[in-house]
Formats: C-alpha cells, sequence, structure tokens
C-alpha cells in the first residue's frame, strides 16, 4: 500500500511540473469599428482568430437604462479593466478622471491572489496606469504593477509632436516593441498593451485610405507580440490566451465617437482560445465580458463582495446562466434570464443598498432557489426591507449574473 501511494505521489509530482503554466494578454486598438476591422482583415488580428474565434461584441450599456455608457475612449478601457459600466466606475470622459476603485480592477483582482502573479502594463497613456488601474494609490491598497513601460507621451523631447499625429504612432512602435522584448524575456502572467494611434488617427482623417493603411500598419506591430507570444509556447511549455480588441466604433463619416448609434456600440473581440462558450456569439457579448473571462482562464478567485457587482459573462469555461433582466409588477419583480442545458441549481440573492458604491458592505439576502432552466423567478417585495432600490444577483456553480432595478 506504501508503494502505491508513492507512485502516486511521484505521478502527481509530474503532472504538476509538466502542467502548462498559463498566461494572459489583452490588446487594445483604439478605436476601429467591427464593420472596419473585418473590411480592412488585418493579418495578424485574423491570423489570431483563426487559432481561436472572432466575434462582435457591444459597448455602451444598455441603452436608456442606468447603465448606458458612453462611447469614449478611457471609459472603454474601464469597461474592460473593472468588468463594470459607468455608472459603477465613474469615469464619464477622457479628463478630469474619478475612477470608483471600490470596484476592483483585473490587476488588483490579479493580485489578490494566493499565488504571487507577476502584472505587466504596456502603455501609449500614461493615465492608464496612474489613473485608471490607480497604481500605487492608497485606493487601490497600493496596488503595485511588476513591468510598466509607459510615459513615452511626457517625453517631448523624445518624442515632439509632428504632422499628423505621427509621434504617437512612433510611441505605439515602442510600446509594442517592449511588449515583445518584455514577454519574450519575463512572460509576465497577466498583461494589457493599449494603442493610441488608430483613434487619432480616425479622428484626423475619418473613414479611408488613410486609415485602411494605419489600421495594417498597427496590425503589424502586435505582430511581433503575437510572436513572442507563439516563441513562449512553443519553448517554456505555457499556454497563452491572447484577446484583441476595441474599445468603442465610430460614426458614420468614422470622425467622431462617444454616442449611441450601432457603429458607435459596435466594437469587435478576436482570441487564440480555441474552446469558447456559447455566449462568445451571442448579440450580448460585450466588453465587460473580457475580465469574466480572462478571471476564468486564469482561475483567479474573487471575494463574493467583488464578484457580485461585475455586469460581466464569461465567454471562457462553462456558463449555465446569461442576459439577466428585470420586470417589476407593483410589488414583485420577476427576474428572467436565458439558460444553457444545464439541470444547476440557480440561487437568488437580493440587496436593497448599494454601500458597496462608498466603500461599505450591502447585505446580501438569499431570497430563493430554482433550477437555471426554468428560466426565470418571481420574488415578492412585500416580504422584505422596502426600498426605492434593489440589486440582485443570481447565482449558478458555473457563474453569477447581475442586475439593478429602481422603483
Amino acid at each position: 500500500m506504501k508503494k502505491i501511494f508513492l507512485l502516486l505521489a511521484i505521478l502527481l509530482t509530474q503532472l504538476q511540473l509538466t502542467a502548462q503554466k498559463r498566461k494572459a494578454i489583452y490588446i487594445v486598438l483604439d478605436g476601429i469599428p467591427a464593420d472596419y476591422i473585418e473590411r480592412v482583415h488585418p493579418k495578424t488580428i485574423f491570423e489570431i482568430a483563426e487559432k481561436g474565434n472572432y466575434a462582435r461584441a457591444i459597448t455602451g450599456g444598455e441603452i436608456g437604462r442606468y447603465s448606458e455608457t458612453p462611447t469614449i475612449s478611457a471609459i472603454g478601457y474601464m469597461n474592460m479593466l473593472t468588468g463594470t459600466w459607468m455608472n459603477k466606475h465613474n469615469v464619464n470622459g477622457n479628463s478630469n478622471l474619478k475612477p470608483n476603485y471600490n470596484y476592483w480592477s483585473l490587476f488588483r483582482i490579479a493580485k489578490s491572489q494566493d499565488t504571487d502573479y507577476k502584472t505587466a502594463l504596456f502603455s501609449s497613456w500614461t493615465d492608464n496606469r496612474t489613473v485608471l488601474i490607480g497604481a500605487d494609490k492608497p485606493e487601490t491598497g497600493n496596488l503595485k504593477i511588476d513591468y510598466v513601460y509607459d510615459g513615452y507621451e511626457l517625453d517631448k523631447q523624445r518624442f515632439p509632436e509632428k504632422a499628423n499625429n505621427m509621434h504617437i504612432f512612433e510611441i505605439d512602435s515602442v510600446v509594442c516593441h517592449e511588449a515583445a522584448k518584455c514577454i519574450r524575456e519575463k512572460a509576465p502572467d497577466l498583461s494589457w498593451v493599449y494603442l493610441w494611434y488608430t483613434d487619432a488617427g480616425y479622428h484626423q482623417y475619418g473613414d479611408g485610405a488613410y486609415m485602411d493603411q494605419y489600421v495594417r500598419k498597427t496590425d503589424e506591430l502586435i505582430r511581433q507580440i503575437w510572436e513572442a507570444v507563439q516563441l513562449r509556447e512553443k519553448e517554456y511549455n505555457e499556454e497563452w490566451l491572447v484577446i484583441v480588441t476595441t474599445d468603442h466604433g465610430r460614426d458614420e463619416s468614422g470622425y467622431h465617437h462617444g454616442r449611441q448609434s450601432e457603429r458607435e456600440r459596435s466594437v469587435w473581440i478576436s482570441t487564440n482560445a480555441a474552446k469558447v462558450n456559447s455566449h462568445f456569439q451571442s448579440p450580448s457579448l460585450s466588453l465587460v465580458d473580457i475580465l469574466p473571462s480572462i478571471c476564468s482562464y486564469m482561475q483567479f478567485e474573487m471575494p463574493q463582495e467583488v464578484a457580485f457587482e461585475k455586469d460581466g459573462v464569461s465567454f471562457l469555461g462553462k456558463n449555465d446562466i446569461s442576459d439577466l433582466t428585470t420586470h417589476p409588477y407593483d410589488q414583485y419583480v420577476t427576474l428572467k434570464w436565458n439558460c444553457t442545458k444545464s439541470k444547476e441549481d440557480a440561487t437568488i440573492y437580493m440587496a436593497t443598498t448599494n454601500n458597496y458604491k462608498e466603500g461599505g458592505k450591502d447585505e446580501w439576502i438569499k431570497i430563493g432557489t430554482t433550477k437555471a432552466n426554468k428560466k426565470e423567478f418571481t420574488v415578492d417585495l412585500n416580504k422584505y426591507p422596502k426600498s426605492k432600490f434593489y440589486k440582485f444577483v443570481v447565482a449558478t456553480p458555473n457563474n453569477l449574473i447581475t442586475k439593478w432595478i429602481f422603483k
């Protein structure tokens, strides 16, 4: 018997040693609408998709509801970074930014794990680190980013302003070079790459041959990152999740963005992940789904109070439910959702406060359980403290979905 246990222990150790170490990187190319990326069909982005999958997605929250979110750059970064819409993360433009750090970023989640995950930021805009992530701020628990490559736009000697904003493209080039080098040599566990020039180019030239050229040129920049990832996978027994996306679309001319037209809301996701779930091809796929997808892939854990505030649904791993809607009728609220073929139980929680927004805690009341495939649950509000505001969570063993209502 001792020999059997010893053999099992040896086999387990060998499996642990041979298991591929997971890494994740997401790349944001600013302001390229879905129809444009599909027409220009940049080589690297679609080579990544050929390894995995490509889909259109949305940004901008729900039109006319509490989560409606302008299709503006910094707001889009925060949608991805926090897995929430503007009503939570509180970034409402590109300047005078006041993020609500109570809604944890992907980087804070990574650093809260028991494993010492190494993180990296490669960015053409320094505010991504200093303001949006909130690195080294008390409000984020003095969050540290292990490898930082930014600040280039502040270096006017090295990158003086040039015609057609070409200094920004030069910065993007340096960012990609440093990202590829760091991946080859350091292989951070979680990385974010942000490139700026495409948005600057559209603002100056709109849709046309010029932007066709620079969408392709930007794609050529990220090829060196993609090649570095492939090198790591080949030589270092690593498995990498790569996500390439954009933060918003554009209006019909291509010059502007910020509103809720279909093209401004239309974004896209290219990933090397071959095994996506059904949510990836659903009409509700959105930018807030990137955070839970990376967390699922990396097997990051979140405290319940953090997870209950996230708006996204993972497109990786098993999901039971998605697309929660609320239907108030007098003092009743019927919750409805979509469901896979899952036979799992769904547990329903409710909170009547939003103390979390101010850094406090909400009392989450467990109000019932049903089968997920029943796809609905009716709440009798008469049984609970009266409020003008309710937060709901429907949770299964594999995922959860959230929604607010105001009465």
